[in-house]
């Protein structure tokens, strides 16, 4: 850590195997205020995300040990931390893989800075609300611009007008609302919304998202909660902050 870093920077590791890479991140996420360690390996990536607990993993799948893939499902067996893979491998069917995998975020090389700390930020703006969630054993009051989400009494709002909402298009929202910033895989949605065996009913979830938008956004044609990411699945946006 550098002797004029604040000691309660956000520590974030970084397992990449290129040192072109490792060194633009680390030079870029140091001069933003964060604390960054590196490691080469996925075996190294691992030991080091239990010694030192980051507040963020940026991880890439193509490492020399082992595909980044394992390490997101080893580190997922214990850890909830948020990860967004920075890879080149830009295929649509391997940010799905990722994403269903436990990955926060998926972006492809190469990319900007600032969309980088965008992600960055997202993702650690979730994280202590999530851990007051688990902790607390209760979601809150959530809100998305005009529109305000109860968990716990079922209650949607928007412009502090009630809105009804069908039984399983509110476990859709709530979903939505549980990762909001992040994209929601169609599968993981399918199964959080009607379990294992709603994984064919792809043109059903795409009725209630319409149905949703009619019900909640100000213009259905031209959405501003719910985003449509194209053959990967839905994200709605977090604006709180």
């Amino acid at each position: 850590m550098s002797p004029s870093m604040p000691p309660d920077a956000p520590r974030l590791l970084i397992v990449e195997d290129e040192p072109e890479v490792r060194r633009f991140l680390r030079t870029s996420l140091t001069a933003q205020g964060y604390q960054v360690i590196e490691a080469t390996t996925g075996q190294d990536g691992l030991t080091l995300a239990g010694q030192h607990q980051p507040a963020a993993i940026l991880l890439d799948l193509g490492l020399p040990d082992m595909d980044g893939m394992a390490v997101l499902a080893q580190l997922r067996q214990w850890s909830s931390v948020p990860v967004i893979v920075v890879s080149a491998r830009g295929q649509e069917r391997q940010k799905v893989d990722a994403l269903d995998a436990g990955a926060d975020d998926y972006l492809t090389k190469p990319f900007g800075l600032g969309e980088l700390l965008a992600r960055l930020r997202a993702a650690l703006r979730r994280r202590p609300s999530e851990e007051g969630a688990a902790s607390s054993g209760e979601e809150g009051i959530r809100r998305f611009g005009r529109l305000t989400l109860d968990v716990a009494t079922h209650r949607v709002l928007v412009d502090n007008a009630p809105v009804h909402l069908t039984p399983i298009e509110f476990r859709i929202l709530a979903v939505l609302a549980r990762h909001a910033g992040r994209v929601v895989t169609q599968k993981q949605l399918l199964t959080e919304v009607w379990g294992p065996s709603g994984l064919d009913r792809g043109d059903s979830l795409r009725v209630f998202m319409a149905h949703l938008r009619r019900k909640l956004e100000a213009d259905p044609a031209a959405p501003r909660l719910f985003h449509t990411e194209a053959g990967v699945g839905y994200r709605l946006i977090d604006d709180e902050g």
